[in-house]
């Protein structure tokens, strides 16, 4: 049986649309990468589910759809439905299935994300057995160490764990940073998510890790006071977030926050100044990670 497959380039602002139009008219998936970095076939980093992917000028979009679909006319109707169009010519072929798991699992390779940091897909051997290896099955929650956001709260994290700390992971995702806490010594951390599947999914991941991440829904009552607090969400809900993540940050206890434009560093700075001296802790190409130390 043969998958069909549509390639195409739309506007940044476009994409998700796009894309969503596309899974309401059958698409089993897609994504999304930046087509100024490089094509899907020329190995582009796909956007993590939660990423900003507005911010790119030009998005190639890239669909599985059923092997019984008119492939030309679901991307058009798809575009229609999104008012979008086509920058340039869109592609279509077709993925046997042997050749639909390769070209998933082919977008996510073993990622060092730190000097001891590895996130290894569980396909793939780690390529450093002595490194602190993330064992992760990319689903669909954010957070498999391929953005930069991502990655730069991962170095962070290493530079700051100590052992024995307790750390809060509000927006969990995946469960990456504070599974990757763990792994570094931490003695308990918390993952707080407001999507059901990004629970399930950071549950499977601790349980692959041989960690005991605890995992709780956003609305549930939280009682946790951590050393260390991580959130890589984006600018607005961290701007909403502050006061919340300061109850549960420890006095001098430590904070990052990532999926911040540098553009808008200064106005989450700015959300967390009573509580958080912070500042510029990173900087991955137009990302930066905010970090600091809680008030006494």
């Amino acid at each position: 049986m043969a998958w069909r497959r549509a390639s195409v380039v739309v506007e940044g602002a476009a994409a998700e649309a796009v894309a969503e139009a596309l899974e309401a008219l059958g698409a089993v998936s897609t994504e999304l990468a930046d087509a100024d970095a490089g094509t899907p076939d020329e190995d582009a980093i796909f956007a993590e589910p939660g990423a900003d992917v507005g911010v790119w000028s030009r998005c190639a979009l890239v669909a599985l759809l059923p092997p019984d679909a008119d492939a030309p006319a679901m991307l058009a109707a798809a575009l229609e439905a999104a008012g979008a169009h086509a920058l340039g010519e869109p592609a279509f072929d077709e993925l046997a299935d042997a050749d639909w798991v390769a070209e998933t699992q082919r977008q996510f390779e073993p990622i060092r994300a730190g000097e001891r940091l590895w996130i290894v897909p569980t396909w793939h051997v780690a390529p450093d057995p002595g490194a602190v290896n993330i064992v992760l099955d990319p689903g669909a929650a954010f957070g498999t160490g391929s953005h930069p956001t991502t990655r730069l709260v991962l170095g962070w994290l290493e530079r700051t764990v100590k052992g024995g700390e307790t750390v809060l992971d509000y927006g969990c995702g995946s469960g990456i940073l504070a599974i990757a806490a763990m792994k570094l010594g931490a003695a308990r951390a918390v993952g707080v998510d407001i999507d059901p599947l990004a629970l399930e999914t950071a549950r499977y991941n601790s349980r692959a890790n041989a960690v005991a991440l605890e995992v709780l829904a956003a609305e549930a009552p939280l009682e946790a006071v951590a050393e260390i607090t991580v959130a890589n969400i984006l600018a607005n809900p961290l701007r909403m977030l502050a006061p919340l993540l300061a109850a549960h940050t420890a006095p001098a206890g430590h904070i990052a926050l990532s999926g911040v434009l540098a553009a808008q560093a200064d106005e989450v700075r700015a959300a967390y100044a009573p509580w958080f001296d912070i500042a510029v802790a990173g900087r991955e190409a137009d990302w930066v990670c905010l970090a600091g130390a809680r008030k006494a």
